[in-house]
């Protein structure tokens, strides 16, 4: 089981718990072997052993992928996702309106700090997904750009 080496007067003592139970070790020391009473009775832990899950991503999306279209990316219809979970408090565009790389599209508040989501291309907006005030979470989508 577990193994120790104790020096004891300048005497070097090997020692081995072999088993133990309730009360009771087997130890070895150099080689002999004695039974061992201890005084006191061992209790078992009142907090249970702590076993995590795997976490699953909070979107369908691979994490390996992106959450928004590249800038290099074809030209054509995508959508802006949510970088990460929070509240949408401002909207800049509408349904209709025209925007450019790096346009604002919307603002949204996480973790009590206001981010600025751009869009990352050129095109009309087709529709908006979510509202002033909705919250949202990582990888929602929050508008469509098409040509």
């Amino acid at each position: 089981m577990k193994k120790f080496k104790f020096t004891i007067n300048g005497n070097i003592y090997e020692t081995e718990i072999v088993s133990f139970e309730d009360n009771m070790a087997e130890v070895e020391i150099n080689g002999t072997s004695y039974a061992v009473e201890i005084d006191t009775q061992t209790k078992t832990p009142k907090t249970p052993k702590l076993v995590r899950t795997t976490v699953a991503p909070s979107t369908d999306v691979h994490p390996s992928q992106t959450k928004t279209a590249s800038p290099n990316a074809p030209k054509g219809g995508g959508t802006i996702k949510s970088p990460l979970p929070g509240v949408i408090l401002e909207l800049f565009v509408k349904e209709g309106d025209t925007v450019k790389i790096g346009q604002k599209v919307l603002m949204l508040e996480a973790m009590k700090m206001e981010n600025i989501i751009e869009a990352d291309k050129d095109g009309r907006v087709i529709s908006i997904k979510k509202n002033k005030g909705d919250s949202v979470m990582e990888g929602d989508v929050l508008v469509t750009i098409g040509e």
